[in-house]
């Protein structure tokens, strides 16, 4: 059953959209051949067009057909493991794996390599969708990641990760260079500067209303995201490298908030926008370089927090892959030349 918002968009098919939770996973596009093949019903009533009007307290039933299960199942994969013990183990994820299956991929992620490496340790914990996953980082998304072994530490590493304790920094490329002094950046709403002119950035975070598979910044409703930032190495204004540390961890959450101050991720092809290295400040293969990154420039650089079972607090550090290290060598070789 969905119950449709105050602030819903007026036909159907977009409602639905807004109104579904986002565990659902129902893209728009589902939605409507779900209204089309009537599948969705007011009051008894099939619906099927997607342009009828809805309104405020309707509620629509939406007939699901079964989802096949994705077969959870071990797969000989590489993995940089960075840390090991009986409780957890530490990965080092390289880019285009993802984390858990689903049905869109239903194999080569983290999880079916971590059922072949860790064995029956992993069986049922946590889920057994996702066994032992407390936290994840984007597909294409590189770095750092915490993996639980037993049921202790996954409760112990479930809760630091809830009370926002555990230390997850960030390394990312970014367009332009933030700035305190920025009037443009001191208007936006969400945004403001910190001691040292680190960039704080504070908003609601929500799936977009017309495309399911992004997030948006969002005021009256959504999930409470903090995210802050400071420059590392500017490049003649036109890109920098940050820093980014997550106070909250939600979906996409540093990507969405550095579009929202205006400074896009090089790569991401989702929330970056328009913007190019112009190459007459980075020269043709400088600009070239950050241009056409195939990937968002993020990494998860450094992971700390306390042992869920021993209590000793751990941190480590993951150092930039070679293709975000490249790009950080085309652009100084770019600004050397220039």
């Amino acid at each position: 059953m969905v119950t449709i918002g105050d602030d819903a968009p007026a036909r159907l098919d977009k409602a639905l959209s807004v109104a579904v939770p986002e565990d659902a996973a129902l893209s728009r596009s589902r939605l409507m051949r779900m209204i089309a093949e009537g599948a969705v019903s007011l009051d008894g009533q099939a619906v099927t067009d997607p342009k009828a009007r809805v309104q405020t307290g309707q509620v629509y039933a939406l007939r699901l057909d079964p989802v096949s299960e994705v077969e959870m199942r071990a797969e000989v994969i590489a993995l940089a493991v960075v840390w090991e013990d009986g409780d957890l183990i530490v990965i080092d994820k390289p880019a285009g794996m993802v984390v858990h299956p689903a049905p869109g991929s239903p194999s080569g992620t983290l999880v079916n390599a971590l059922l072949a490496h860790c064995g029956d340790t992993l069986s049922g914990i946590g889920g057994e969708r996702r066994p032992g996953i407390v936290h994840r980082i984007d597909k294409d998304t590189t770095g750092l990641l915490v993996v639980a072994k037993s049921d202790r530490a996954h409760h112990g590493l479930a809760a630091q990760f809830e009370d926002h304790s555990v230390n997850r920094r960030y390394l990312a490329i970014v367009h332009g260079v933030p700035n305190a002094n920025d009037p443009r950046l001191r208007g936006t709403r969400g945004i403001t500067f910190e001691q040292g002119g680190i960039l704080k950035i504070a908003t609601g975070l929500a799936r977009h209303k017309t495309d399911r598979q992004r997030q948006a910044v969002v005021w009256e409703q959504g999930r409470h995201a903090v995210t802050r930032a400071r420059v590392l190495e500017p490049f003649r204004g036109a890109a920098a490298l940050l820093e980014c540390w997550l106070e909250t961890g939600r979906t996409h959450q540093i990507r969405v908030h550095m579009a929202h101050a205006g400074h896009g991720l090089l790569g991401d092809a989702t929330y970056g926008g328009k913007r190019k290295l112009p190459p007459k400040l980075f020269g043709d293969a400088g600009a070239a370089l950050g241009n056409d990154f195939p990937r968002q420039a993020l990494h998860a650089a450094t992971l700390g927090f306390a042992h869920p079972v021993t209590g000793e607090t751990l941190e480590f550090t993951s150092p930039l892959p070679a293709d975000m290290a490249g790009l950080l060598a085309g652009l100084r070789a770019g600004v050397t030349s220039a």
